[in-house]
């Protein structure tokens, strides 16, 4: 007897991404932390979310908030105990829910001890786990060349005790790898089975595609780009040839994938923070899918909120990640200015990507309190704790503003306030005689769960009706995706069909700021979902769409 073919979890799940510092204080110290995380579980669950993906909350100096790791093996105590990471991962597992962690390869905080080792002498015995090289002349004190990191500026820093310098791809306190030496591959890869063999469900892979660096260390070209973009990571007027996506990268995420698939029942996964437009980085992915699982996509947070856009948008989604390969579908993270920042503060247009994210073929990331519609918070760049915003003090705040409009975030505390769980002080995030890290938001009194769980209208609703649904649909879990002909709908609506066996949906969205009539075919059809009514008749061959509305129809 053959059985039909089950997908595993990771191509069915939604993911909702914590950001732990900011999620939730459980000891009054304002700072969020994993016992924090486990008191929300159960919020997490009756919103219909499959897997909690966590950033870092290893040992660190917190010089980048967590993504600066000085030990890969233990917790930074204002976020908990290696108990609290016991608790939480059976917690999630006992819900029947998947748990994720960020896992930063690219580089160490400088104050791990492989990294003083490393720059302790240049005998030292883990002085090549680094990337070291001599300066140019005069003297040696020019870096070795021209590379920029990805921030723009020089990525070399000079050691003057050793007087060598080393690269650095992001900020200067965080060291790359240098992962051309066996022992550091080892190292690192004894790291994910590691947290695998502890029972992680798999990894969100930071700045993965700057994992290997050009060994020839010749000079990157020139290019005419000024900035980097989600679809084109050069920038800087420099064409970044030999610091990102080396094929040696490439060859390493299939590497890496060989060992996640060392752990089965239930398989694990990776998705990796990689830039580029979609035909490039689905590179990462293997040729015959053998990469990484899945790769971040974010040229879904610049895309506009048109018929013709989103629909080009999912075109080029299907084209470019056909079965076996597979899309995500992201719109704001701990990086980015949050959706409605984008958006103008339009909750109906909020409401009509959420219907897109988790009725779209691929594996939704929703950001902490997106289900909330949380706003983006200006925050002055000589106030920012983030080390970008002091990086870029003297950046002009009307710049800083436009830039944050374009996708490109100066200040990242913007995008990471305390959750707003309440109206009560500090929003329920921390205890009402704590200041949190970051300050509240000054719409929290009217923009928290309490607030949204209570207004059957809210975004919030519109959340946890889609994941229920989608919980529920083996067509919009696993089913293929079919565009609707431009013929046969307005040019403002975006209209595909999802289908798995027998069950069909078919999803019709406006985005425009019209109400607009689609055909709905035979009139036995059943509304499933409403982004802004209760339900359709069962008898209607037509239906007027509403500004920005989306329905969902089950087809008999």
């Amino acid at each position: 007897m053959t059985h039909p073919y089950e997908p595993p979890w990771w191509r069915k799940t939604t993911v909702y991404h914590i950001y732990p510092r900011s999620f939730a204080d459980s000891n009054g110290d304002g700072i969020g932390d994993l016992v924090g995380v486990l008191g929300k579980l159960d919020y997490l669950q009756d919103l219909g979310i499959e897997t909690v993906w966590l950033s870092p909350f290893f040992q660190s100096p917190q010089a980048d908030f967590g993504y600066d790791i000085s030990d890969y093996l233990t917790v930074a105590p204002e976020y908990g105990s290696l108990d609290d990471v016991t608790r939480l991962i059976d917690a999630v597992h006992a819900r029947g829910m998947k748990i994720v962690f960020d896992m930063v390869l690219n580089h160490t905080s400088e104050q791990h001890p492989w990294f003083t080792e490393s720059r302790s002498s240049r005998h030292n015995k883990k002085r090549d786990w680094y990337i070291w090289r001599d300066g140019r002349e005069p003297r040696g004190k020019a870096p070795p060349n021209n590379w920029q990191c990805m921030l723009g500026g020089s990525g070399w820093r000079y050691d003057r005790a050793t007087d060598q310098w080393h690269w650095a791809s992001f900020l200067p306190f965080q060291p790359d790898l240098n992962y051309r030496n066996p022992e550091v591959q080892e190292a690192m890869l004894g790291t994910v089975r590691h947290w695998l063999s502890r029972g992680v469900d798999g990894f969100r892979l930071d700045i993965f595609n700057a994992i290997y660096k050009d060994a020839g260390f010749g000079d990157n070209p020139f290019s005419l780009r000024p900035l980097p973009s989600e679809d084109n990571p050069h920038g800087f007027f420099q064409n970044h040839l030999h610091t990102i996506d080396h094929p040696d990268t490439l060859d390493f995420a299939r590497k890496l994938r060989t060992v996640v698939d060392e752990f089965q029942a239930p398989a694990r996964f990776v998705v990796g923070e990689v830039f580029g437009s979609p035909s490039s980085v689905r590179r990462y992915c293997g040729e015959h899918a053998d990469g990484l699982n899945l790769v971040f996509l974010f040229k879904t947070m610049r895309t506009e909120v048109t018929g013709p856009a989103l629909r080009s948008l999912v075109e080029e989604f299907e084209r470019v990640f056909p079965e076996p390969y597979l899309p995500t579908w992201v719109f704001s993270n701990h990086d980015r200015p949050r959706m409605l920042h984008r958006l103008g503060n339009d909750v109906r247009k909020a409401k009509l990507l959420a219907m897109l994210q988790l009725t779209a073929r691929g594996v939704p990331f929703i950001y902490y309190g997106e289900e909330i519609g949380m706003r983006h918070a200006p925050i002055p760049l000589v106030r920012g704790r983030d080390p970008l915003a002091q990086r870029n003090r003297r950046v002009p705040q009307p710049l800083a503003r436009l830039l944050s409009q374009k996708g490109l975030l100066l200040n990242r505390d913007e995008c990471r306030l305390p959750m707003q769980w309440d109206a009560g002080p500090n929003a329920g995030f921390s205890p009402a005689d704590a200041e949190p890290w970051l300050p509240v938001h000054r719409d929290a009194a009217h923009v928290n769960v309490v607030q949204q769980t209570a207004d059957p209208t809210s975004i919030f609703h519109t959340y946890r009706s889609l994941l229920t649904l989608r919980k529920g649909s083996r067509a919009l879990q696993a089913g293929r995706l079919e565009l609707h002909s431009k013929a046969s709908v307005p040019s403002d609506v975006l209209a595909f069909r999802r289908s798995h066996g027998t069950e069909i949906v078919d999803v019709y969205l406006n985005a425009s700021e019209h109400a607009l009539v689609v055909n709905l075919g035979e009139p036995n059809g059943r509304s499933l979902y409403s982004s802004r009514v209760s339900g359709l008749r069962p008898a209607a061959r037509t239906y007027k769409l509403q500004p920005y509305e989306g329905v969902m129809l089950l087809v008999p």
